[in-house]
């Protein structure tokens, strides 16, 4: 399964908005991650549309979280970004060819499908278990605890 890059660009500026006090402007979210403000933006706006994050207005303007981050999932970010539709695509193969079978034979998903939904099932369970509070602690104890410090500290302009 490959996902866009959105995914984990949306996913890292959840965990810096959660680390946010005021609203956050697309532009530093950008800089703060090196990427493409534009690009960005478009997810920013998936985001929105989902409300996981809402727009504030005006010069003080920005980005923030709907609610706590505790309480926003993986899966709300990867299905807010990519979409919910599985990334496997039933084509009915088996109805296909010199042994293909009638449509009536094939009322029923077959085992790659079956299996393959699966898969897709333990997938999005996984990712609905992991909040983006989550990440940041882990995030934080992979820095040793000094990573969500430092990005709190570059939001409020400490380094600019």
């Amino acid at each position: 399964m490959k996902m866009s890059t959105g995914v984990e660009w949306a996913m890292h500026c959840c965990v810096s908005l959660g680390q946010a006090t005021e609203p956050v402007p697309a532009a530093r979210l950008a800089e703060l991650h090196g990427v493409p403000t534009a690009y960005l933006a478009k997810h920013l706006q998936a985001l929105s549309r989902t409300g996981i994050v809402r727009s504030v207005p005006g010069p003080a303007g920005g980005y923030v979280l709907t609610r706590p981050a505790a309480r926003i999932t993986m899966a709300q970010v990867v299905e807010a970004v990519d979409g919910a539709e599985s990334a496997f695509r039933c084509t009915e193969i088996r109805r296909n060819g010199p042994l293909g079978l009638p449509a009536k034979s094939c009322r029923t998903r077959c085992a790659v499908h079956r299996a393959m939904d699966a898969a897709d099932a333990a997938w999005r369970t996984a990712l609905a278990g992991v909040t983006i509070a989550d990440l940041a602690a882990s995030i934080d104890a992979d820095s040793s605890g000094t990573a969500l410090s430092e990005v709190r500290e570059w939001l409020t302009g400490g380094a600019r």
